[in-house]
């Protein structure tokens, strides 16, 4: 469904507010406080379910009739949550069997959060009862913006392994494969003698079953694959209890719930149709994470075919669950900020508005610290932001990310390759997803990340990092990519199983083959440190266009790493060779070109970021899709479009040191006012950002 965003007339600022947790008097000086931060949004509600509902048989919304009223009347929009992501201690105590059982096969008593048994009745009926008199009750609030379902679906290890769910897993596989004669071919069943008779002696994959080490290492991938399929299944049923109840008092305003970013354990493409618009938490694993993050915010705006997204989370200063939580440095929080609304977030939103005086979130950052001072860095960070997403306006707010290449992210490949024996389990989904997106991001490409299922008729460049999975139809639309003139980049342990996780009883890699003009002979994996030089040779190295020869040298010598993959050409040309082990001279990376002119890549190991960046930019430039920045390290270049046609580029130095870069078109800085020309020096300190609204008129590279 296309995405319905909450209306308004500028990007969003503010966050979680959980007056619950303090005395009234203290609500008055938040919102002065607010007033002072430019603060216009506030999500309410999200842990109050034992303050709403005492016991089951009775609800008290006086307190929360009481935050709203203070909200609406300090003029600020509101995010209304259903409280749904943390049980109350009555209901664990009344309904022991709604708390979850983990991976380990223990069961769980009262405590924490994301507790909750997604296949439990009780749970599911509770939670929605509580979902619809909420919306009952404040349907029509004025500023009531969205809904917010739950809390991070998939906390803890993603999901539960009760008997309930052993059940609702027996009706899932009964509804997908209809017969267990189909269940027992997916699932190999031939092998360590599988075969199942009857439905019931299916049982969930766990370290009581078909696992040992951990959840990556299961003796049957099918059962593991099938069952992380209906766990997130699951638990967006539970989604779609809350908003069903929701739609019951209020059929108009937009329904979501935050997401996570590149999280294993939730397929965010199976959960897209059911969302109104995509939002997510941010909170990078480290300080240097910008290129992650980017490509995670590219991600969650392509959960609604591009439309713009909402971070519904992040910290002004500092996270409270790691062993080590280093603060944000000054001018961090702006630049990464800006960069969220580079990549198409309509709002910018905190956890938390106060520091909690409690529990394991009391240090975590906040816009007020635990004195609720107003005068402190963070805070007027904080505040300067505000102020100049005010004076913004709504200048960038509904535009789009014109994008002509395309990343493929496929959670079923992700969850696969993961814990697939015989290959190599350092070698992970990510890591190679983001070497390839770190050389589209540095060249200044302008990338939508996309499902396995998307139409791909819009762009000049697809790349599928670890296409593990192949299912149905995808090999045809990349086919179609290349027979229009496009190029079709793909890596190492592509094409290797089918739907069910079986491999394909052809050579590797698979239906691919003929697209790629290669098979892969043989496999090789070497631990973390071991390399193998790659000679990457430009195979345009004579007649190749003018742009093309500024983009790149002639040849490269690559640090290959994890996976070696032994390549024989059946059409292909070589584009790299290995320089040591018994397989020195073999391919390792060739080019296949199509008839109608396109190109396809196969890099058959993880090269390094040379390397990588080395073939990438060489398809891009065959497209003209090399940006003007391309060559400034940590420089980014990212744009929006309006319906009208009107392009804002941002350019955002995430380098730790000043950057002196050449402008790529006239305008105006939006942040300063300042007219820029094309062809004259931006001086760009450390965390500098650009926001260039270009002319019309500006001739672009």
């Amino acid at each position: 469904m296309p995405a319905q965003l909450p209306a308004g007339a500028k990007i969003r600022y503010g966050g979680d507010h959980n007056p619950e947790q303090w005395p009234r008097e203290v609500w008055d000086a938040d919102h002065a406080a607010f007033d002072l931060a430019s603060i216009d949004t506030l999500t309410l509600n999200v842990f109050a379910w034992a303050t709403l509902q005492p016991d089951e048989d009775s609800y008290d919304f006086a307190l929360l009739d009481a935050v709203v009223e203070r909200t609406v009347a300090a003029g600020r929009d509101i995010v209304l949550a259903t409280s749904t992501g943390a049980l109350p201690p009555w209901l664990a105590h009344r309904h022991p069997e709604v708390t979850r059982t983990d991976f380990q096969g223990r069961r769980h008593v009262y405590g924490q959060r994301h507790n909750a048994c997604p296949s439990s009745p009780v749970y599911r009926r509770l939670s929605a009862e509580l979902a619809g008199r909420l919306a009952e009750r404040y349907a029509g609030t004025p500023g009531l913006v969205a809904w917010h379902v739950g809390n991070e679906y998939g906390g803890f290890d993603g999901g539960c392994w009760c008997d309930l769910c052993a059940a609702g897993f027996r009706d899932w596989l009964q509804q997908r494969y209809g017969t267990l004669d189909r269940l027992n071919d997916a699932w190999n069943g031939a092998f360590w003698s599988h075969t199942f008779t009857d439905w019931a002696q299916v049982v969930p994959p766990s370290m009581l079953s078909e696992h040992w080490r951990g959840p990556d290492h299961t003796a049957f991938q099918g059962i593991t694959l099938d069952y992380r399929r209906f766990q997130s299944d699951a638990m967006l049923a539970n989604f779609r209890d809350e908003k069903a109840r929701i739609r019951e008092h209020d059929a108009t305003t937009p329904v979501t719930t935050n997401f996570m970013g590149l999280f294993r354990p939730i397929d965010y493409h199976r959960w897209a149709a059911d969302l109104d618009f995509a939002s997510w938490d941010n909170y990078p694993p480290g300080p240097r994470e910008h290129v992650r993050t980017a490509l995670a915010h590219d991600l969650m705006r392509g959960l609604k075919d591009g439309a713009p997204f909402w971070v519904m989370e992040q910290t002004p200063t500092i996270t409270a669950s790691r062993d080590v939580n280093p603060v944000k440095r000054p001018g961090v929080l702006r630049l990464w900020s800006w960069q969220a609304v580079a990549h198409g977030a309509d709002a910018v939103l905190y956890f938390q508005m106060r520091q909690s005086r409690g529990a394991s979130e009391k240090y975590h950052g906040a816009v007020l610290d635990h004195a609720g001072r107003t005068d402190t860095r963070a805070f007027r960070e904080v505040a300067a932001l505000g102020a100049e997403l005010a004076a913004l306006g709504d200048a960038v707010l509904g535009a789009r990310t014109p994008a002509r290449v395309a990343l493929l992210v496929d959670w079923d490949s992700w969850w696969l390759a993961e814990m697939t024996d015989g290959l190599n389990r350092h070698a992970r989904y990510v890591d190679t997803a983001l070497a390839y997106y770190r050389a589209l991001w540095q060249a200044g490409a302008q990338v939508d990340v996309v499902p396995v299922t998307a139409g791909l008729e819009g762009y000049d460049v697809v790349v599928a990092p670890m296409l593990h999975v192949l299912h149905d139809g995808v090999a045809g639309r990349l086919g179609d990519v290349v027979a229009r003139g496009g190029s079709v980049i793909a890596s190492f342990w592509s094409g290797r199983a089918d739907e069910d996780g079986n491999a394909f009883l052809m050579d590797v890699p698979g239906p691919l083959a003929p697209l790629f003009g290669v098979r892969v002979e043989e496999t090789d994996s070497a631990a973390p440190g071991v390399v193998n030089p790659v000679t990457l040779i430009d195979p345009d190295r004579e007649g190749e266009t003018a742009e093309a020869a500024t983009t790149h040298v002639e040849s490269v010598v690559s640090e290959a790493s994890l996976v070696f993959e032994v390549l024989v050409p059946q059409g292909a040309e070589v584009v790299g060779t290995y320089g040591a082990d018994f397989y020195a001279g073999r391919p390792a990376v060739t080019r296949h070109r199509g008839p109608g002119g396109g190109e396809a890549w196969y890099l058959g190991t993880a090269l390094d970021d040379a390397g990588t960046a080395w073939v990438v930019r060489r398809a891009l430039a065959r497209h003209g899709l090399v940006g003007p920045y391309a060559d400034a390290e940590d420089v980014e270049l990212a744009v929006r479009e309006g319906a009208d046609g009107e392009r804002t580029a941002f350019v955002l130095n995430h380098a730790e040191v000043a950057v002196d870069v050449v402008a790529h078109a006239s305008g105006r800085d939006l942040l300063t006012g300042r007219d820029v020309a094309a062809g004259e020096t931006l001086h760009l300190a450390p965390t500098d950002v650009v926001v260039l609204r270009e002319d019309a008129q500006t001739t672009r590279r």
